[in-house]
């Protein structure tokens, strides 16, 4: 059985797949072409893609009979599958998830702590030679321990991140949610029955939901508006659940604090307005880059085509 894979994979991934399949590995880290799409389909039983392979209807359309059934995506996130339009033309769809949780989680912290704090300011006035040393005003940013963190989406990485910022910061936490959770390991953690409730009375907010047609700039103006001016905005989830146009026109108007972001709306493009506010901490999508957690991931995607191969119930199907 023949499996292709978009992009190159830690070493174990690699291995694994080795040892279950003729395995072809595309060098290229940039995201698949149409005709790389239509190639796949056409040629291989399972594909192994991942973010920025746009999986959309055009591609299933234009492969009438595929040879794959399956697409077993490296990542918890799936929006660039249409999953719908897979199913139609033959194809199941599987995911990482759980391998991504404690990563991503971290990062969101990360941000926190970098946007309140003023972190990424501070280390480009260090390198800059600029910085004078140390005075009692400089750089006076936001003390995180027993703020109130909003949690929109509480999901595993919802929940992740909410556990590091109550447990270990002392945060109060307050979370949006289409689904009511029991959260015995969160005391106190508040249900709030709107998104612009919960932007009103949170010092941080954290976007950690998936990537939806209905959660698409969920994140506007209007929700940035009941954001505190003293506030911060921190995306961990998928870039265009947020507005960006919105969210520049925020931050130039000093309507909120700052932002951290881990992921954008037209990925990999950053508008200049953001890369030139000294109130925006900018990742590079690290949410899940990390030896250990990409292995995981690529272990998992890789056990999902197995079970396909073996004709057994498919682990993490979508």
């Amino acid at each position: 059985m023949k499996l292709f894979v978009s992009r190159p994979l830690p070493v174990a991934v690699m291995a694994a797949a080795h040892a279950a399949f003729e395995v072809t590995m595309r060098p290229s880290n940039a995201p698949l072409s149409h005709d790389e799409m239509v190639a796949a389909l056409s040629d291989y039983d399972v594909v192994l893609p991942t973010l920025g392979d746009r999986f959309q209807a055009p591609v299933f359309a234009a492969v009438p009979a595929p040879r794959a059934k399956l697409l077993a995506n490296f990542g918890v996130g799936y929006n660039h599958i249409d999953v719908a339009a897979a199913r139609a033309a033959g194809l199941a769809v599987t995911n990482t998830p759980g391998a991504v949780t404690d990563a991503t989680a971290d990062i969101a912290l990360t941000l926190m702590l970098m946007s309140a704090r003023r972190a990424g300011e501070g280390e480009r006035l260090v390198r800059s030679g600029r910085w004078e040393g140390w005075h009692p005003t400089q750089m006076l940013g936001l003390h995180l321990s027993g703020k109130r963190l909003g949690v929109i989406g509480m999901g595993r990485i919802g929940q992740a991140i909410a556990r590091r910022a109550m447990h270990g910061f002392g945060m109060k936490i307050a979370y949006f949610t289409r689904t009511p959770k029991d959260l015995p390991d969160l005391p106190g953690a508040e249900a709030v029955p709107s998104l612009t409730a919960l932007m009103a009375q949170s010092d941080v907010v954290v976007v950690a939901l998936p990537a939806t047609p209905a959660t698409h700039h969920l994140i506007g103006a209007e929700a940035l508006a009941a954001m505190q001016p003293h506030a911060h905005l921190v995306n961990i989830a998928r870039g265009d659940i947020v507005d960006e146009a919105a969210l520049i026109a925020a931050l130039q108007a000093g309507r909120i604090a700052g932002a951290g972001l881990d992921v954008y709306e037209f990925e990999p493009a950053v508008p200049e307005a953001l890369r030139a506010m000294e109130n925006v901490v900018l990742l590079p999508h690290l949410g899940t880059a990390a030896l250990e957690v990409r292995t995981e991931m690529g272990l998992m995607a890789v056990a999902n085509a197995v079970a396909f191969k073996e004709g057994r119930a498919l682990p993490n199907a979508v």
